[in-house]
């Protein structure tokens, strides 16, 4: 059903199926963005968890250009992006550049006679549209607007070389990185991208195998539905271009892995295991060290964390970027 609103723009409530490619294309038109923006990334979480809710995905179009993608699900009278904060690290709206007032004030007219009590958007860095449209818009037409900080994001930017890089970690970092480095030279290793995506279903079994050898909270993470999802979105995302999934060796054996996301001009570390039987080598860190120098040879702007405070982000030069979540209520 099409719903006509003032001007030229319109709201239609579409699917996953019937908006990828117009997604994709106003991704690419904006040329800014996060994995966890993407249609491919949205679908397989949706296929995964997505059962109990409502999907409300929404497109807004402009003399019959898709200007607005508008991701919710309804889950009772809560509605909120289509995601969980667990594994969807950011979370907004994608709008073009120039419309946001225009296609959020249409998205207001349009939630408005519906039966919601809050639209609870988690997972937003300062600078998303949530933040700086939809909130302001929506504390304009009277609605109450709570936004609190939910977490913080280890962020890094990237300089030219790798020479430039050692010199913006504090000196104890520096000197500690150099001295695992030497200690992994001594020994046969290799650090490599997965290239061929034929290999993926047996690279992630390598990826899960570290994953699960960290900690027990890993292991109870990673349930089936989680694989699942993981195994979903790794392929959809892999077949967009968008995954880089990286190991390192020690005498040939996979000890360490890191699972990250090639997006515009950033990198993001997703997740990442190791084999403790090598700790003594550092490879955890080593593998993600190695992802930070291919961010820098590849030109990237930033490497990005992504969410929570481990300390390894911080001795690699990371520096946070906090996460917010926005709740707007009727009154």
């Amino acid at each position: 059903m099409l719903y006509l609103a003032t001007m030229s723009y319109s709201i239609e409530a579409g699917d996953f199926s019937s908006l990828e490619t117009a997604w994709d294309e106003l991704l690419s038109a904006i040329s800014t963005g996060h994995v966890f923006f993407t249609p491919q990334w949205q679908r397989s979480w949706w296929q995964a968890f997505g059962s109990d809710s409502e999907l409300l995905l929404l497109s807004v179009q402009r003399d019959n250009e898709v200007v607005g993608i508008v991701p919710l699900m309804r889950n009772g009278q809560r509605m909120s992006f289509i995601g969980s904060s667990d594994i969807c690290d950011y979370m907004d709206f994608v709008i073009r550049l120039g419309h946001e007032v225009a296609v959020l004030s249409q998205l207001l007219d349009y939630l408005e006679p519906m039966d919601w009590k809050s639209i609870d958007l988690q997972s937003l860095l300062p600078d998303s549209i949530a933040l700086t449209h939809f909130a302001p818009l929506a504390r304009q037409r009277g609605y109450q607007v709570e936004i609190t900080q939910e977490d913080v994001s280890p962020q890094l930017v990237l300089p030219t070389s790798w020479e430039e890089y050692l010199p913006l970690l504090t000196r104890k970092d520096r000197h500690e990185l150099k001295r695992k480095l030497r200690r992994l030279s001594h020994v046969k290793s290799r650090y490599y991208v997965v290239e061929d995506v034929k290999q993926l279903p047996q690279d992630l079994e390598d990826f899960f195998r570290l994953f699960e050898q960290g900690k027990d909270d890993k292991k109870d993470f990673m349930t089936a539905q989680m694989s699942g999802f993981f195994k979903e979105m790794a392929n959809a995302v892999a077949a967009k271009g968008y995954l880089r999934l990286t190991f390192l060796e020690v005498e040939g054996k996979r000890v360490a892995s890191a699972m990250c996301f090639n997006c515009w001009d950033h990198f993001h570390l997703y997740n990442s295991g190791y084999d403790p039987g090598y700790a003594s080598l550092s490879v955890g860190l080593l593998c993600k060290a190695f992802c930070i120098r291919d961010g820098i040879l590849e030109g990237k702007k930033h490497f990005d964390f992504l969410r929570g405070a481990e300390s390894y982000k911080y001795d690699l030069g990371g520096q946070d970027v906090p996460i917010y979540r926005c709740v707007i209520s009727k009154g």
